[in-house]
């Protein structure tokens, strides 16, 4: 059977990089689209087998170009998204115009499938600039494009995401750590590749024309993320309920750097709980069940964060000899 051919936006990122190593072992062809050819460009080549991923680098705003590339694919799956705004990459334009631009080439070309990765929670995070960038992005999508699928996942981790490293790394070097709403905002962490897996059968059983929330097996707290991550990594931390005041004093602070540890839109997020919702299909109602639980899966990576780094692991034990 000929391989159908995949147009990735996105393609460098964490799921983007799980996503073209799961796509190329079932005989899917990729093309991955990327801003910096020569910093991206290495990374992605090594994620499948030659032949079967070429690399593309242009301006994601750049029509003619995008043109070019969707009326050469059979699916589009926009895996691109931004979690605070710098300079001119700004919610409007990642999550409003760029979405709406390639869901009307799509739909111009006809294409089989489009796929677009928003996120959980968005139609309740009312004061939250990223929520209703995100939820404004879906809108214009299911105008331009009606078998477009859009999926919500919750927050999605692994060793490579910016989530639970950043939270290890802070809770390792910082002797407290402060609780927004006093940690008790609910997510349901869902692991890249159970949402790599949900993708995989998106695009494998062509299902279209759907909103999917995609999330984990276990609803946890913010608070118990931490605690669990203290842990599993053998560290002992206060963790301090902070007024809202003083949260948002510190948030327009760390927001003024390139890469805030917090901003005032997402303190704003916080308020609300980021789980399912009710109102739409998730990932165990259409038979592809979450596997991987919170604990087990970062206590394979958290060696890193611990006192003995590698020799903190279960295969160097108290018998063990090491030279």
């Amino acid at each position: 059977m000929k391989p159908k051919n995949c147009l990735i936006f996105g393609a460098s990122g964490q799921i983007g990089r799980h996503l073209i190593r799961k796509l190329t072992k079932n005989n899917y062809r990729i093309t991955a689209v990327t801003r910096n050819l020569h910093q991206k460009g290495y990374i992605l080549k090594t994620q499948a087998n030659a032949g079967y991923i070429d690399v593309v680098e242009t301006n994601i705003f750049d029509e003619q170009k995008l043109r070019d590339l969707i009326s050469k694919t059979d699916i589009c799956i926009n895996l691109i998204g931004i979690l605070f705004e710098k300079k001119r990459n700004t919610f409007k334009n990642i999550h409003i115009i760029f979405p709406n631009l390639i869901s009307k080439i799509c739909k111009e070309y006809n294409l089989q499938q489009f796929i677009h990765l928003s996120a959980l929670g968005i139609d309740e995070a009312k004061e939250s600039n990223y929520a209703k960038s995100k939820l404004e992005g879906e809108t214009n999508i299911k105008k331009n494009f009606f078998k477009a699928t859009i999926l919500r996942p919750s927050v999605v981790y692994s060793v490579d995401d910016n989530f639970t490293t950043n939270f290890m790394t802070l809770l390792s070097r910082l002797p407290i750590f402060p609780l927004y709403y006093k940690g008790n905002t609910k997510f349901m962490p869902i692991h890249c590749s159970d949402l790599t897996e949900i993708i995989y059968q998106v695009v494998s059983r062509e299902i279209t024309s759907t909103i999917i929330e995609c999330v984990g097996p276990e609803s946890i707290s913010l608070k118990d993320i931490l605690q669990k991550l203290l842990k599993i990594i053998g560290k002992k931390r206060q963790l301090i309920t902070l007024p809202l005041f003083i949260a948002k004093l510190l948030a327009s602070f760390f927001q003024i750097f390139p890469k805030p540890l917090l901003t005032l839109d997402q303190l704003n997020l916080l308020k609300y709980d980021n789980v399912t919702s009710g109102k739409y299909k998730t990932n165990f109602d259409i038979g592809v069940p979450s596997i991987h639980t919170f604990d087990l899966e970062v206590e394979k990576y958290a060696f890193m964060w611990k006192e003995d780094g590698q020799f903190s692991t279960k295969k160097y034990n108290k018998n063990s000899k090491i030279i």
